[in-house]
């Protein structure tokens, strides 16, 4: 389900989510080209960011570290589900943007109901697309890649925290309660 923008302003008042902070393509479109002007460097990151964990916390961390904005794209309900499978996502998307958006390190969110953020990626250009260790370059959407390639911004790759992940956390509630 797209969200329009209306949507997302009842739903901001709902959460009491930062109104500046989570934000829809045109003001995401905005924001960019007032920072290139400033000559801010902007940083993307997306992903599902189900169950928020010290893993997500150190990349995003690491991620605003390239740059001087940070949006991230926020995989929508419906495409976590293409992903992740029915049983997912554990956190629905706006309680899941109420945190990203709460978090020092994000300067926005977008959510994003398609499978990839390529539209989003063409449209906004960012200097810098960031994706976890458990990509390579090879691994990565290609057609991702070739957006980012092709108006000049960079891809990089950031170290995977080894032994954190959503899944690894339900492995071990789902472990710890069938006891």
């Amino acid at each position: 389900m797209k969200m329009n923008s209306r949507d997302i302003e009842f739903k901001k008042q709902v959460l009491k989510i930062d109104a500046e902070k989570l934000v829809d393509l045109p003001t995401g479109l905005r924001i960019v080209e007032q920072a290139k002007r400033q000559g801010k460097r902007v940083v993307w990151a997306n992903g599902c960011f189900d169950i928020l964990h010290v893993g997500h916390i150190l990349y995003l961390e690491r991620a605003k570290s390239l740059g001087d904005i940070l949006i991230v794209g926020l995989n929508s309900d419906d495409s976590v589900k293409v992903f992740k499978g029915p049983h997912r996502p554990i956190v629905e998307e706006m309680h899941r943007a109420k945190i990203l958006t709460s978090l020092r390190c994000v300067d926005y969110v977008i959510i994003f109901s398609e499978k990839s953020p390529i539209n989003l990626l063409k449209a906004l250009k960012p200097h810098i697309y960031v994706k976890g260790g458990d990509y390579s370059i090879d691994t990565i959407d290609q057609n991702e890649r070739r957006a980012i390639e092709n108006y000049g911004g960079k891809i990089v790759l950031l170290p995977k925290q080894e032994g954190i992940s959503t899944s690894s956390i339900i492995q071990k509630i789902l472990a710890m309660y069938e006891k």
